[in-house]
């Protein structure tokens, strides 16, 4: 399932194999985490929303799954779609996630297109070359197969 916001729109710049558009989090405490920052390590972008019942339901394991290999250099980004007014709501889920959140505020992204349904991730290897394009994802909702299937064998790649 799904949670659709909007009619959708592909126009993006993701081709997996390819370099991983650049994308910066701002936290919910002001900080900024560039995903060019971040090379060298395995980097899932994740889109979600407080409103959304898939999102709520993958967000504990993606939680789990991110605090059990950050030692492996897993990185996860939680770009939250609420709208500002429902900031203690996501201030409520993000306190239970181990994994930096902050709110999109646009769902237009630079290189990813328009945020149109949630959730909805895309995974980047340690090189910065995008490995799994979220918008291809018949089932996106991350499970612990998709994760076995998709992030653990880059995190061998240290």
């Amino acid at each position: 399932m799904l949670c659709l916001i909007a009619l959708p729109t592909f126009a993006n710049d993701l081709v997996v194999g390819q370099p991983a558009p650049a994308i910066t989090l701002t936290t919910l405490d002001g900080k900024h985490i560039a995903l060019s920052d971040l090379r060298g390590k395995v980097v899932i972008v994740t889109f979600w929303a407080t409103w959304c019942g898939p999102c709520r339901e993958e967000l504990p394991l993606l939680s789990r799954y991110a605090s059990e290999h950050a030692k492996d250099g897993l990185v996860v980004l939680g770009f939250s779609l609420d709208e500002p007014d429902s900031l203690d709501q996501v201030h409520k889920v993000a306190s239970t996630l181990s994994f930096p959140v902050g709110l999109l505020g646009d769902p237009h992204v630079a290189g990813y297109g328009r945020i149109w349904h949630l959730p909805v991730s895309f995974t980047i290897d340690r090189d910065g070359k995008l490995v799994d394009n979220g918008w291809k994802d018949k089932q996106p909702v991350w499970t612990q197969e998709r994760l076995d299937r998709i992030v653990t064998p880059l995190l061998g790649n240290s």
